[in-house]
C-alpha cells in the first residue's frame, strides 16, 4: 500500500492566513473591462453634445470597472456628494469588494480624471436573479452621483446610458432605479418611466 501525504509550502500556508488588512489595494477590476468597451453604442438613446462614450469620456477621463486602488483616488469623497457614506476602514472596503467581485452581480463603475490621478463619478448596477420570469434577471441602478467639480460634463448621462445598455447585455428583463420627483425627467431621457408602483421602505439604525 503506497500512501500519499501532501504538503503545503511555507508560502502557500501563509497566503492562506493572510489576513484581508495584508491585501495592499491594486488595479484589478471588479468585473471584466471588455463589458463597457463593446457595449453597443448606436442602441444608446441620450442626445450628448459634444459627443463622448465609455471608450471616449473626455479628455483626461477615462470610464472603467472599480477597483481597490480608487480607496485612495477619493472614492468615499464622490460617493460622499450623494449620501452618507460613513467611516470605511481599508479592511472593510477590500473585505466588500472582493465579495461583490466573487459574487459576479455587482459593476460598480467609475469614471477617473486621469491628470489628477481621482475618481470623479460612479454609478453602480446590481443584478438580481429572479425565480419568476423563467428565473429572469433583473437590474438595478444605485449610487449615480458626479463630483461637483465635473458637472456638466455629461458623466452623469454617459454612466446612465452605459449601465442601461449593460443591462441588456447581461439579458435583464429589465432594470429599475429610485430617484426624486425632480429628477424624473432627466432619467426618462434614457427610456425610463413612472411605475405605478409606490416605493416603500423601512430603515434600520444599529
Amino acid at each position: 500500500m503506497h500512501l500519499c501525504f501532501a504538503f503545503s509550502t511555507p508560502a502557500a500556508t501563509t497566503a492562506a492566513m493572510m489576513p484581508v488588512a495584508a491585501v495592499m489595494p491594486d488595479d484589478t477590476p471588479m468585473f471584466d473591462p471588455n463589458l463597457l468597451h463593446e457595449l453597443d453604442w448606436s442602441q444608446n438613446t441620450a442626445t450628448f453634445s459634444p459627443a463622448i462614450s465609455p471608450l471616449d469620456p473626455g479628455d483626461g477621463l477615462v470610464m472603467r470597472p472599480l477597483c481597490t486602488a480608487d480607496l485612495n483616488r477619493g472614492f468615499f469623497k464622490v460617493l460622499g456628494q450623494l449620501t452618507a457614506a460613513g467611516v470605511v476602514s481599508p479592511e472593510q472596503f477590500i473585505k466588500t469588494f472582493e465579495h461583490m467581485k466573487r459574487s459576479g452581480d455587482y459593476y460598480v463603475t467609475v469614471v477617473e480624471d486621469t491628470n489628477l490621478g481621482q475618481i470623479v463619478a460612479t454609478a453602480t448596477l446590481v443584478i438580481e436573479h429572479k425565480f419568476t420570469h423563467s428565473c429572469a434577471k433583473r437590474g438595478r441602478v444605485e449610487d449615480v452621483v458626479v463630483s461637483d467639480e465635473c458637472r456638466g460634463k455629461q458623466l452623469g448621462k454617459l454612466l446612465m446610458s452605459t449601465l442601461t445598455l449593460l443591462s441588456k447585455r447581461l439579458n435583464c428583463y429589465k432594470i429599475t432605479l429610485e430617484c426624486l420627483p425632480k429628477n424624473v425627467a432627466f432619467y426618462k431621457k434614457f427610456g425610463y418611466s413612472v411605475s405605478e408602483e409606490n416605493y416603500m421602505c423601512q430603515k434600520f439604525f444599529n
